[in-house]
Formats: C-alpha cells, sequence, structure tokens
C-alpha cells in the first residue's frame, strides 16, 4: 500500500479526537451522497420524460401523416399507398384514416369526440398495444352491431364498459346542417390507456367503412398514418412525398404537429447543466472544510511527519487520498440509493402525476448507465479539485510551528 494512502486511512481511522473529525466527514460522506443520487435520479426523470413523451405521441399520432391542404378528403387511397410503398422504401408501413369530429352518447351522458376510422388490414395505431380491458378487435360483422375502440378516461366518463353500446353522431357529407346528423350504434369492444388524457378522453376507433358510412363521404380518406425506417429520414420523406404525389397532397411530421411539446421537452433540458454545477459545488466544499479541518485537528502529526523527512509531495497526496477516500465512499453510496429508488419507481409506480398535465399517469424513470458513469465521474473530478487547496495549505505550514503550538 502507497504511503501516502497508508497515512491517510489512519487519519480517517483514528480514535483520537474521533468525535469532531468522524462527524464532519460523515457529514462530508452524506453530501456526496445526496449530491449523486440528486443528480442521478434528476437526469433519469428527465429522461423518461423524454423518452415517454416522445414514445407516446410519436406512437399515437404516427411519424408522418399524409394529408390534405384545408381538409380535403383524398381518393383512390390504395393507389396512393401502392405509388408510396413501391416507390419509398424508407416507409416502413402506410394506414389510410378518416377523422372528423362527432358526438358520442351513452345511457347517461354525452360528450364531443375526434372519431378516428381505420382500416383493420392496415393498422399502425398506439391504441392496440395499450389495451387493459377487452379486445382490440374492430373487423365488420355480417350481423350485429359493430365495434367501438374508447379510451379508459373516456369510458369512465360516459360510464360504459367492454359489451356496452352507444350512439355516434355526425354531420353527414360536406354540410354542416342540423338536419343531416347520422346516427349509427356500436358496441364498446376495448379500452385503452396511454397515460395521456389529451387522447385518452378524445380518441375512439371504429371500422374506416363505418366512419365512411356515417360521415357518407363514399370511398375517401382524410390522409394517411406512415411508420419510417429510420426518424432522421423524416424531414426529407416529408419534403419528397407532396412533389410526387402532386396538389392537394401535404405531408407534416410529428415534429410539426407537436412542436410545442418537443420545444418544451428541450426547454427543460437546458438548465441540467447549471443544476449539476451547482449540487457537485455544494457537495465539494463540503471535502474542502472536511479536510481543512483535519489539517487544523492533525496539526502536530502533520508537523512530526516533515520532521521525520516526509516530503511535501507526499504530504499532498496524504490529504488528497482522504478527498478521494470520502468522494469514493459518497459516489458509491449515491449511486446505489439513486439506483433503488429508481428501480422502486420503475417497477411499483410510487409517485403519480395528473395525466391531463404531464401526458403520463406516473413519473417515468429512463436507468440509463451513461447518467450514472457521467454524474460519477464528475463528482470524483469536482472532489479531486476541491482537495487540492487543502492538502497544499497542509504541505506548505512550517514544521517547527506545527510541532511546538500544533497549528
Amino acid at each position: 500500500m502507497p504511503f501516502s494512502v497508508f497515512i491517510a486511512l489512519r487519519y480517517l481511522r483514528s480514535r483520537r479526537h474521533r468525535g469532531f473529525i468522524s462527524f464532519i466527514t460523515f457529514i462530508a460522506v452524506i453530501g456526496v451522497t445526496l449530491g449523486v443520487a440528486a443528480l442521478i435520479i434528476t437526469l433519469s426523470v428527465l429522461g423518461g420524460f423524454e423518452h415517454t413523451i416522445k414514445e407516446n405521441v410519436i406512437s399515437f399520432t404516427a411519424h408522418l401523416q399524409l394529408i390534405s391542404f384545408q381538409n380535403q378528403l383524398l381518393p383512390n387511397p390504395n393507389k396512393t399507398m401502392e405509388v408510396v410503398l413501391s416507390e419509398y422504401p424508407e416507409i416502413r408501413s402506410i394506414a389510410p384514416y378518416l377523422s372528423r369530429e362527432g358526438m358520442i352518447r351513452s345511457a347517461s351522458t354525452t360528450d364531443g369526440v375526434l372519431i378516428k376510422g381505420i382500416d383493420p388490414r392496415n393498422d399502425i395505431s398506439a391504441a392496440k398495444t395499450r389495451m387493459v380491458d377487452g379486445l382490440y378487435n374492430l373487423e365488420p360483422r355480417e350481423r350485429g352491431v359493430e365495434g367501438i375502440i374508447l379510451g379508459r378516461r373516456l369510458a369512465q366518463k360516459l360510464e360504459v364498459g367492454v359489451g356496452d353500446r352507444v350512439l355516434l353522431m355526425s354531420l353527414g357529407g360536406s354540410s354542416v346542417t342540423l338536419s343531416q346528423t347520422r346516427v349509427m350504434q356500436f358496441e364498446v369492444r376495448g379500452l385503452y390507456e396511454t397515460g395521456m388524457a389529451e387522447y385518452d378522453e378524445t380518441y375512439i376507433y371504429v371500422n374506416l367503412k363505418n366512419a365512411q358510412r356515417l360521415f357518407a363521404v363514399g370511398p375517401m380518406v382524410s390522409g394517411f398514418d406512415i411508420l419510417v425506417h429510420d426518424l432522421d429520414s423524416l424531414e426529407n420523406i416529408a419534403q419528397r412525398l407532396p412533389e410526387r404525389l402532386g396538389y392537394p397532397y401535404y405531408a407534416r411530421t410529428t415534429y410539426q404537429m407537436n412542436r410545442n411539446l418537443f420545444t418544451w421537452i428541450e426547454l427543460q433540458k437546458k438548465p441540467i447543466p447549471i443544476i449539476i454545477g451547482l449540487i457537485i459545488i455544494v457537495a465539494t466544499v463540503n471535502i474542502i472544510g472536511t479536510l481543512l479541518m483535519m489539517v487544523m485537528e492533525k496539526g502536530k502529526e502533520i508537523g512530526i511527519l516533515r520532521a521525520l523527512g516526509t516530503d511535501r509531495k507526499k504530504l499532498t497526496g496524504i490529504f488528497l487520498a482522504q478527498g478521494m477516500f470520502i468522494a469514493i465512499v459518497g459516489v458509491i453510496l449515491g449511486n446505489g440509493i439513486a439506483f433503488l429508488l429508481c428501480w422502486l419507481e420503475l417497477h411499483y409506480r410510487i409517485i403519480s402525476l395528473p395525466s391531463g398535465i404531464y401526458f403520463m399517469s406516473h413519473v417515468p424513470i429512463d436507468l440509463n448507465p451513461i447518467n450514472f458513469l457521467l454524474v460519477s465521474l464528475l463528482a470524483l473530478l469536482m472532489c479531486f479539485l476541491s482537495s487540492i487547496i487543502p492538502s497544499r495549505i497542509a504541505a506548505r505550514r512550517d514544521p517547527i510551528r506545527m510541532i511546538k503550538f500544533g497549528s
């Protein structure tokens, strides 16, 4: 064991004057531990927010939407799909849809909704992967009532469940007259939940042909949901598709459709460096105070070491080793606490959130090893730098005066 490390450990384990020195050493370790744990948890939560929101929004609205100017209806959806899939290998899948506002009525209440008709043969909606009750089944029936998929929050407002029947009301065709209101009865086949109240309370799914009958628009559609292989190619595809298909086709990416939301995510990430700096600085100041106290307390011992021939470099190493020992213990404990709390939240969802505000029902966690590594290295670096000042002060003290006066 190196001489500097041996003496540093002896100082830390010494039973003489143990009370005060041990207490401030304990406070320094706790400071580093809390700083590291707080930073890792903060980064994990922010990463979880970003990942969850992007995943929910992108999966719910598709990577790209191909629509028309002024919300015109698009004819010949099969031909459009054939052209897109054959000429754009970057596109993974494309699904036609018909989407319009309408009203839904149950036995107890009525509410406004966004009715989305989808083709079960080309279905890429996120609802089918978020089912919490019933089955995601929009296949047409030869007899009986057609099926509908609702969000759980909307079902709670309507006081309906799987198997109950509801009425959908829509203004037919392009006319907006009350006399042309069309009504169809549907049976609730399943309930989905994304955790985002904006979607769970608004979007309902029916078969595309039923939506076309309800709105009396014939075989036309509102647009196409598109998924791509690489999100980095979205902008390029969004520019090329309208050029190939011509007027009135218009493409928009999920980032354009949810610009405010993604801007909010980026804004949340900007103060992270400041937060990291402040918390780590507060933690490392404790180490400076601890080592200075140790220099004052161990004045005679330092003087004896200097008189016995210990050079300044080794004496500096003693207090650097003490500082790094405090840092290493604090970093290990901080990582352990952060991992435990993040794991508990990830698996047991201890902290709930109002989904109407945060687009999710619980605090999301992203257990990224990079966060642990980054914070640990930064904490060790800051602790090392903070240990330099007290160690140099100890090395430059006059040994005769320290032996005689203990300071």
